[in-house]
């Protein structure tokens, strides 16, 4: 009788409630926890696994597949393409923002009302600096955030993200991102704060808190760094824990502890040896035992089975499920629902501990309790369409932009222009509005153009396009021109024989037509069936010409190849040393079709291999530089608009302004026309060789949706310039890495051969008017280490305009038991004045401030002299003074 009744109440835990009963976990009266664990104990395996997965998906591709719910959808848009594990997402159209509320609603209803255990999903998406959705504001880029050295201002944004994400029925964005970015060569740069820990702690603090409090899960990434040697994206870094506790720990750590933030995602790359993915002292020694984390940790899409196709740490992806999920991983990020069975066959085959998957499950279901989702997990579609894009959002972002911009270089008093001007307007970027990374549509976008013409009037503003943002000398052949024969048919595309082995011996493993020769195979092989790194193909068809002409055409791509043009070798390049582009001239016919033959293959892996010619490639650039001059020539001053490409997986190895813009400029300035140059990008740009040739240089960021009207108000004075550089400038990228707070060298700064200083110094930014800094005071010039200290100083505009002036605050132990660096932010406050207007600044120091780690790594304060300055960059210090900490 005891059996049957057991059984009994067994199956009713597993089946659910009978009909109209509740069960613990749906009492909204019970505390979270006691929730949380009833719940967790009528859970299959399975029903855990999944509330362990999330992907971009909804339920069009089938409801049976998700009956056992599932932890999160990013919710599909058109045209969304699921790249390879290490890619990005490509966000397309999702609709309007009334539709994807209405959608969530339709999926939660789902999750709710048909699953076994109505467990509702949490949906997810990116918000960087706006969500990335039809209809959502786009503000200015994070590095443009942080340029604004306003942390109110960055919670207002953030609270305006809050509600435009919440409205849809998204509870959790995965942003920001809290990498400090010490080498500007990296290509996500501008996703960051920069490369200061004390500005990025601040910035991320305002955002996140903004966040969290407007009942939207934050997601802090990536943990715990990703740019490492040459500044590459997702590179192995080796970082001892003292690197890591001053540099990358601390934005992390704070958040922590002072927002309640409640997940994180973790890194692609390995930290010493080890992937940040299944890194056990760092997620659970380090993130949720020393520090009490006791959110849920993700990993960035497609990195759980990066131990065995990245780092090769892994047999296979059980085994890196299991590493992932016992190191301290709680939710696996997939870019696609039919990589599932990757990661089940852990589970499935008992090879990951069970507490370590209930510990994570415990995770995520204490979040979905904790939003109320299983009591209000609806949204109103109308407070959506309300309040995406609102005027009032629109505004913020017009506000944050003209707070982000710096002005580098105003020689002359060239800005702000005088209404009468006759301007030309040149470069791509005058007239393209681009948003940065990770950024949606946006809505009405406002050019640099629009935002002139409105300004000063369209009769006033000339446009000329000049060079393209990039050139190349060659592109990859169409497979238009590229043909061959399957079946007795004629294909578009040549014959692809595939061998495993470098030296096409055998019966090739696979046979295809390749539309193009174009292929990076950086991460895997070229089929399942081929080694990575050991393989060689054979390419061969016809090529037809579009053109009567001679064109170079050749190879772009790692060396190993040969290449003949109707059965004549044209290319032998079949020692492999490094990747470049071998071309040669050939005459061609139009219509008329070639035989083709290459040959490549590859001994080392991380392959790209392209067939190029300069058919079609914009060879008008000097004809488009000469336009330009044209209409700089008939106006009163001259406005070079200018941008770099980078991006995630888009490092730079030079930061010169790419294409033909540098020529551009200098022909522009060798008119003798004043001339601007306004920069757009999200990091650093080196510009020795048109510096001296310009008189003004303002750097926008990219700035947001009306980006274009902020610039107008720079440009025309309406609005003073007061951003500062939250990341150095290099004179030149061999300077890599460059920063400001740097520990005293062994010797010198200088190369024989280049300087050691910056082009322009972190915190730098220039004004229309003057500030003067005086009456720099200490509360008390000696305290014990248990004790503040007040600092206070005197800034007034001594200009004749009203003006923004960012005080800065660093610090210097002048004598430390460990190597300390030469100057570190510890506080900093925009202050506004009107014209012969003082205010009195002051800032607070103690424990946090003027703390170090010791020689066994323990935060202390250490008795001794600290160097008290205050200035307007890292560089210009105005005011200094001596803090004595006595021992206590």
């Amino acid at each position: 009788m005891k059996k049957i009744l057991w059984g009994i109440i067994l199956m009713a835990a597993i089946s659910g409630p009978v009909s109209g009963q509740k069960l613990p976990y749906q009492n909204a009266n019970l505390k979270v926890n006691d929730r949380v664990e009833d719940l967790l104990s009528r859970m299959t395996l399975k029903e855990k696994f999944w509330q362990m997965f999330m992907i971009p998906g909804d339920l069009s591709d089938g409801k049976e597949r998700y009956q056992e719910g599932i932890f999160g959808f990013q919710v599909a848009a058109k045209g969304r393409q699921a790249e390879a594990a290490g890619q990005m997402l490509d966000y397309g159209s999702s609709g309007t923002a009334g539709q994807v509320a209405g959608k969530i609603n339709e999926i939660q209803r789902f999750f709710i009302e048909e699953s076994r255990l109505g467990i509702p999903i949490i949906p997810f998406d990116e918000a960087l600096h706006g969500l990335v959705r039809d209809g959502a504001t786009a503000y200015p880029q994070a590095i443009a955030l942080a340029a604004t050295w306003d942390t109110t201002l960055v919670g207002e944004v953030a609270r305006a993200i809050a509600v435009e994400t919440r409205t849809r029925g998204i509870r959790q964005i995965l942003s920001p991102v809290l990498n400090i970015a010490r080498d500007v060569r990296w290509g996500r740069t501008e996703e960051t704060y920069g490369e200061d820990p004390y500005l990025t702690t601040f910035m991320a603090k305002s955002f996140i808190g903004k966040l969290e409090n407007n009942g939207i899960i934050a997601t802090p990434k990536h943990f715990v760094a990703n740019v490492g040697a040459g500044g590459r994206d997702s590179y192995p870094i080796h970082f001892n824990e003292r690197i890591l506790e001053e540099i990358y720990f601390p934005a992390f750590k704070e958040v922590f502890l002072e927002t309640g933030v409640r997940s994180v995602m973790t890194a692609y790359n390995s930290l010493d040896g080890t992937p940040c993915t299944s890194n056990e002292w760092l997620l659970r020694e380090k993130l949720k035992g020393e520090w009490g984390f006791d959110g849920f940790v993700i990993s960035d899409a497609g990195a759980t089975g990066g131990a065995n196709v990245l780092h090769f740490t892994a047999a296979d992806y059980a085994e890196a499920t299991e590493d992932a999920i016992e190191g301290g991983l709680d939710v696996i990020f997939q870019t696609s629902y039919d990589h599932y069975p990757l990661f089940w066959e852990a589970y499935q085959k008992g090879m990951i501990d069970t507490s370590a998957v209930n510990d994570a499950v415990r995770r995520v279901l204490k979040a979905k309790f904790e939003l109320g989702l299983f009591e209000d997990p609806y949204v109103d579609p109308q407070k959506a369409a309300k309040w995406n894009n609102h005027k009032s959002h629109r505004s913020l972002s017009r506000r944050a932009a003209v707070e982000s911009m710096v002005l580098l270089q105003n020689y002359n008093d060239i800005l702000p222009l005088k209404n009468n001007n006759n301007i030309a307007l040149i470069g791509y970027d005058a007239d393209a509005g681009r948003l940065g990374g990770y950024s949606g549509p946006g809505n009405d976008i406002v050019t640099f153009y629009d935002g002139l013409k409105r300004r000063f009037g369209k009769n006033s503003v000339s446009l000329a396009k000049g060079v393209p943002l990039m050139s190349s000398d060659f592109v990859s052949v169409s497979s238009e021109f590229l043909s061959s024969e399957k079946n007795g048919q004629t294909v578009q595309g040549l014959n692809a024989e595939y061998f495993d082995n470098i030296n096409f011996e055998g019966v090739p493993v696979v046979k295809r037509t390749d539309k193009q020769v174009s292929f990076g195979w950086t991460l895997f092989s070229p089929d399942p069936k081929l080694e990575f790194g050991w393989y060689s193909v054979r390419w061969t068809g016809t090529i037809e010409a579009p053109e009567t002409g001679i064109f170079n055409i050749g190879i772009e791509g790692n060396d190993g190849y040969k290449m003949w043009l109707d059965n004549e070798l044209v290319i032998d390049n079949q020692i492999k040393t490094t990747h470049g582009a071998r071309v040669f001239p050939y005459s061609f016919e139009k219509g008329k079709t070639y035989d083709i033959k290459i040959e490549f293959f590859e001994s080392s892996g991380r392959a790209r291999f392209n067939l190029v010619w300069d058919y079609g490639v914009d060879r008008h650039w000097q004809k488009q530089i000469a336009n330009a001059v044209a209409v700089a020539e008939k106006s009163d001053v001259a406005v070079v608009a200018a941008g770099i490409h980078e991006g995630e997986f888009q490092d730079r190895g030079l930061l010169s302004l790419p294409g033909h813009q540098e020529e551009l400029i200098k022909a522009v300035a060798a008119t003798g026309k004043p001339t601007v140059v306004v920069l757009f990008g999200g990091s650093a740009i080196t510009m020795s060789n048109w510096k001296e040739d310009v008189d003004g240089i303002l750097m926008a960021w990219y700035p947001g949706e009306v980006g274009g009207d902020a610039l107008a108000d720079i440009i025309s004075g309406d609005a003073n310039p007061a951003g500062r550089l939250p990341v150095t400038f290099p004179v030149h990228e061999g300077q890599c890495p460059l920063y400001y707070n740097h520990k005293p060298t062994g010797r010198g700064d200088d190369y024989y051969n280049l300087t050691g200083e910056p082009l322009f110094p972190f915190g730098y930014g220039l004004s229309y008017t003057s500030f003067e800094y005086s009456g720099l005071k200490l509360s008390q010039s000696e305290i014990n280490p248990e004790e503040k200290v007040k600092v206070t100083c005197k800034i007034k505009n001594t200009g004749k305009v009203a003006g923004d002036e960012v005080v800065q605050l660093y610090i210097h132990d002048t004598l430390a038991s460990v190597v300390r660096p030469v100057i570190e932010l510890k506080g900093f406050q925009r202050v506004s004045l009107k014209p012969g207007e003082e205010k009195e600044v002051s800032f607070e120091l103690g424990f946090n401030e003027l703390s170090m780690l010791d020689k066994s790594l323990t935060r202390v304060v250490e008795p001794g002299e600290f160097r008290i300055m205050i200035g307007g960059s890292s560089k210009d210090i105005r005011l200094r003074e001596f803090l004595t900490v006595t021992e206590g």
